[in-house]
């Protein structure tokens, strides 16, 4: 039996109609940046993250570049984020020329941990301190960041909190969304998320009007009116084509999460029944609503070895993230060591993603969890 990490092919059957409609009316009207479909999917975006604003943008990097840009954030700056995430999150701090400081993770969600974002900020000097402008909390496999302490924090230090919600549209935190928590929300349209474009995409949301609309100034260059800037800005323009694909997308989202979360909930009964809860741990479910863009496993012990018979057995899996921010050797500079963030590093080391998307079949799952028992009790 095959079982692909991802199956889009699948999906796009459901939603092929209305695609090519849409697509067409596109080509027909050459109206490619920009437009009416973008202004309707920023508002589509906005209601269902329950924010003000939303300002589409070229991809969920840019996202936040864009909100980075906005912050004023830049040389001599320090933003404290995770170092357990992908790449982009701290690639963008240092492409704005701020120094990204590094804060372990919960052990249970792969969050930005609370306790140990605490320590770090307690530990520095005042003078240290002082230079801090924001926080990145990453909203990890689908699953929200404890928010509260953290933005409390931000409160007292008034700092600004950017949340990057690549993977987490939809997701809620004490009844609030990801996204409507921080001053900016970060979001990504590639293709493999719960919600994918057809090629590169994101969004921001923000609850200011004004920082809303410095957004959309900064989208385009910083200009305005067109050709007299007051800002340097970017290109971080969202084509129209891809605005009309996720609005049409949008509107089976909350479908396709309930499948991802009942996909979830099989698995767990599946490894259970399979005796195998003591040696492969599950993802927990700590916040009010996960919506699952990844089903992250932990193997204490031979990791590799699994995903590489998986495959060997035509499952699809794979390791978010084999090495830690920290450990990468662009952030060299930085100084950080290999133990500096234990749990971090523990988790680049044992876990393993398997397919949850949601056009998964009850078989190919009872497959992937017998083929991974078989591997285990060898």
């Amino acid at each position: 039996m095959n079982v692909p990490l991802l199956d889009l092919k699948a999906q796009y059957q459901t939603i092929k109609d209305q695609v090519l409609e849409v697509t067409e009316a596109i080509y027909e009207s050459q109206y490619f940046i920009l437009g009416p479909h973008v202004d309707d999917l920023e508002k589509k975006i906005a209601e269902y993250c329950r924010v003000g604003h939303a300002v589409g943008v070229s991809s969920g990097t840019d996202a936040l570049l864009l909100s980075l840009m906005a912050a004023g954030i830049g040389p001599g700056d320090r933003v404290l984020t995770t170092p357990y995430t992908f790449f982009a999150t701290a690639g963008a701090v240092w492409r704005v020329g701020a120094t990204p400081v590094f804060v372990d993770i919960d052990e249970t969600t792969y969050n930005l941990s609370p306790d140990r974002l605490q320590e770090t900020v307690a530990a520095m000097d005042e003078a240290t301190r002082q230079t801090v402008k924001a926080i990145v909390p990453v909203h990890l496999y689908g699953q929200c960041a404890d928010m509260d302490p953290i933005l409390k924090l931000a409160a007292e230090h008034g700092w600004v909190v950017i949340e990057d919600a690549a993977q987490a549209i939809g997701a809620e935190y004490h009844g609030r969304r990801a996204g409507s928590m921080g001053d900016y929300g970060c979001f990504s349209f590639f293709p493999s998320k719960n919600l994918g474009a057809f090629g590169d995409g994101g969004i921001v949301t923000a609850r200011d009007p004004a920082v809303y609309e410095h957004l959309k100034i900064l989208r385009v260059h910083g200009g305005h009116a067109k050709y007299y800037h007051h800002y340097v800005g970017g290109n971080f323009r969202l084509d129209a084509l891809q605005a009309a694909i996720v609005a049409i997308k949008l509107a089976y989202l909350d479908g396709w999460s309930a499948a991802r979360k009942a996909n979830a909930a099989r698995y767990r009964e599946l490894f259970a029944a399979a005796g195998l809860m003591d040696r492969i741990h599950l993802p927990v479910e700590k916040e009010s609503r996960h919506i699952y863009n990844q089903f992250v496993i932990r193997v204490d012990k031979r990791r590799d070895a699994l995903k590489d018979h998986l495959t060997a057995q035509s499952i699809g899996s794979e390791v978010y993230y084999p090495v830690p921010l920290h450990l990468q050797a662009c952030f060299a500079p930085l100084g950080y060591a290999a133990g500096d963030f234990p749990v971090a590093e523990a988790a680049a080391r044992s876990t393993l993603a398997l397919p949850i998307y949601p056009e998964l079949t009850e078989a190919q799952q009872a497959y992937v969890v017998d083929t991974i028992a078989a591997f285990v009790n060898a």
